[in-house]
Order: structure tokens, then sequence, then C-alpha cells
């Protein structure tokens, strides 16, 4: 018929796979940007960790930070999750849904440095507890130790002050040798983990925490009492407050 292609279908087809990849692209670089924040706010929380630990070595001749590492989320992860979990690609909702996008694990050599250090970066006034969950006073029926927190930190841009929440993990060197080796375990299972496998890592486990007892009571007698700090009571009430906010 006059005034329409021989093909009808093609042409609105392919017009309808060019506002796609647009709009794809368009979302991509939205999602970059965001990702962005979430890798100032880690940086940020590595500069306070990084501060503490410098003061201590100069201060106190001691550095309760082994080890620090820190990673955010690439976009197919989020996007994995976001479908996961039946969220849209409002990035507000994301903020306030999902709080594990940006991960700072801190380990220390013992438990009490875990505590001091939860302690000493979350009094600072521009740091909010949004979270604390205590998997040390109160561990996973797997074994599984950690002391796990949300933080919201202020990251400052051209456009203004952006809150962005960042997960921090504490964790002592038993407790971050178990936790890679049982996830070294479950990824080589598929997550199909026999029977036999999960106790004896229950067992290793208890192992690892009557390790940590034994190497932080040998510490105390070299060195006296332990400076003050954040008790497993203290962090409930923690909690608490965060609940009744």
């Amino acid at each position: 018929m006059p005034g329409f292609d021989a093909n009808p279908g093609e042409e609105p087809e392919d017009d309808e796979i060019t506002i796609s990849a647009s709009a794809l692209r368009s979302l991509g670089d939205q999602m970059q940007r965001f990702l962005l924040e979430y890798r100032f706010a880690m940086q940020e929380v590595e500069t306070k960790l990084a501060i503490l630990r410098e003061e201590f070595l100069h201060m106190h001749e001691y550095n309760p930070i082994e080890h620090v590492s820190s990673r955010v989320k690439s976009v197919d992860s989020l996007v994995a999750k976001l479908e996961r979990r039946g969220i849209g690609t409002d990035f507000d909702i994301i903020r306030t849904e999902i709080y594990d996008i940006a991960g700072v694990r801190v380990t220390c050599a013992f438990i009490r440095d875990v505590y001091q250090l939860f302690d000493l970066l979350t009094q600072q006034d521009d740091i909010t507890v949004l979270e604390v969950e205590d998997y040390i006073e109160t561990p996973k029926p797997n074994g599984y130790k950690s002391l796990h927190t949300i933080i919201s930190v202020p990251v400052y841009l051209s456009t203004g002050r952006v809150d962005v929440p960042v997960e921090v993990q504490f964790r002592t060197i038993a407790m971050d040798f178990w936790a890679s080796l049982e996830h070294k375990i479950y990824y080589k299972y598929a997550r199909q983990v026999p029977d036999t496998l999960i106790r004896e890592l229950k067992h290793a486990a208890e192992t690892a925490a009557e390790l940590d007892t034994r190497m932080e009571r040998l510490h105390v007698q070299m060195h006296g009492e332990p400076p003050s700090q954040a008790t497993p009571l203290e962090l409930h009430r923690v909690a608490e407050q965060i609940h009744r906010a």
C-alpha cells in the first residue's frame, strides 16, 4: 500500500531496539556515577582506619589493625541482586534497601581490638550507625564469627552532600582464616556441602575461638590490661537504640 514499506514490521522494531539501547547506556552511566559515590564513601572509611592505625603506632607503639580489604559491587553484581530482591532502578530506594554495595573488612589480632576499633570508628561525629550484628557474641549456627556494622558516611560532591551506607566487618585473624576456608569449601561444592564437612567446619570454628581466647590471654599477660573498649552489652544497647530510631 502507498506510504508503507514492503516489510512494515522491520522499521518500528529497529526504532525500538535503538531506544532500548540508548536507555540502557543512560542507565549504565547513572549506575556508574551511583557506584562512584560508594567508592568515595569506602575510601573515607579506609582513611579513618588508616589514621587510627597511624595514631596507635605513634602513641601506643601498637597496631590493632592487621589488614584492611575493601570492595564495591560491580554493576553486574548489583543488578543481579536487585533482580533477586525485586527492586527497581530508583537509586533512592536502592540506597535504603541495599546496604552491602560498599564493604570494608578489618582484620585484627585480638577480639578486644575488634570492639575497640568499632568504638573508635563509630564515635566519630560524622559517622552514623545504622545496624549492628554481633556474630562474635552470638555466632551463626555454622560457627561463623564476625562483628558486622552498617554505617552512614557523608560524601561531599560538586552537587552537595550525600550520606552513603558502608558495610564494615571486624574480625580476628582466626575468624578471617575460618571464613575464607568456609567460603572456598561452599564454592567447591556449589553450596551442597556434605554433612561431615559441615561438622568439621563447626569444630574448626570452635577451635579458632579457643585459639583467639588463649592468644588474647597471653597478650594481656605480656602487656597488661587492655584499654577500655565497647563490650558486647554496649553493642547490644547500640543496636536497640538503632531499632527504636
